[in-house]
């Protein structure tokens, strides 16, 4: 009697190489065993990172879009937990992990953070990190529209925690978009005790009431790289923007790196139309990214 061996057919996918990251100087495998289980960080949340986004550009190459405004950004978190943090360094590592993962769009993720130690809130003592990532995988809202819900959540007060990315500080999103998704909603929506609108848990938010383009302002709100970008592109005014005022509005839309431009279709019970101020921002955005757009080509760091 002969037996039927059972063929697994070969695909590309099993042959690709595994993604690589940059680690302290040198590039590992992505899934690669690396932080110790004493590491602080993922004790005390002691680190801080960035989402940046690369393109693929209408001349055939690859750019990172406001590369060096996120890096001041993240070198401000680092500061703030003593972090020696050099944005020089993560350049270069940001765009060889891009090249030699061949990746043009592409979600990337440096990490800097404290190591390996004793236990206890104190850094000192403990090694500091940095990764960067990069993936082809898209990540957040991604432009699509999105059900959102009004969280019973506070964001983190900006003279408790500083708005920043730090590490330890995305738990209150978690938090958020859990109790979100658990009512039905893509996304959560932060509000102060006022009754004011801070932020998404991972995106700044704007709105529309006749024509007229208004960026919610907050203490507590991260100052988001592309809300700074939208504004210089819209000459949208920056105020207090208050719910009630929100669900009054004509359009409503999150901006974000992950998230780029994304119409909102519904906070709560309220639902919004087809948001057409919104997406002819979204696609200026993307022309400007792409490098189809001459007079911000300075936004772009060639990989």
């Amino acid at each position: 009697m002969n037996a039927t061996a059972t063929v697994t057919p070969i695909t590309e996918a099993a042959h690709a190489p595994k993604p690589q990251t940059w680690f302290d100087g040198a590039f590992i495998d992505g899934d690669a065993p690396q932080a110790g289980l004493t590491t602080h960080a993922m004790h005390y949340g002691s680190g801080v990172f960035e989402g940046i986004r690369a393109y693929a550009t209408s001349d055939g190459g690859a750019a990172v879009f406001r590369l060096p405004e996120h890096l001041e950004r993240m070198r401000k978190g680092a500061a703030l937990l003593g972090m020696a943090f050099d944005p020089a360094q993560a350049t270069e590592a940001v765009l060889a992990t891009l090249r030699t993962n061949g990746h043009r769009d592409a979600y990337i993720r440096p990490l800097a953070w404290f190591g390996e130690g004793s236990f206890g809130l104190d850094v000192e003592g403990h090694m500091p990190h940095l990764m960067v990532a990069t993936t082809a995988t898209q990540v957040h809202l991604n432009g699509k529209r999105a059900r959102v819900g009004v969280s019973t959540w506070r964001r983190n007060p900006a003279d408790s925690l500083p708005p920043l990315k730090l590490c330890g500080g995305y738990i209150n999103s978690i938090l958020a978009k859990r109790e979100a998704k658990q009512r039905g909603f893509d996304e959560a929506l932060f509000t102060d005790r006022a009754g004011n609108v801070v932020e998404c848990t991972g995106a700044n938010v704007f709105m529309v009431k006749g024509g007229v383009i208004t960026a919610v302002e907050h203490p507590d709100a991260l100052p988001g790289i592309t809300r700074d970008t939208l504004l210089a592109l819209s000459g949208a005014r920056a105020r207090t923007v208050s719910l009630a005022e929100l669900l009054d509005a004509d359009e409503v839309f999150a901006c974000g790196t992950a998230a780029e431009v994304a119409p909102i279709s519904q906070i709560e019970q309220r639902e919004y139309g087809e948001n057409p101020v919104s997406r002819a921002l979204a696609a200026q955005y993307q022309r400007i990214v792409r490098g189809e757009d001459a007079a911000h080509r300075d936004w772009l760091t060639t990989v």
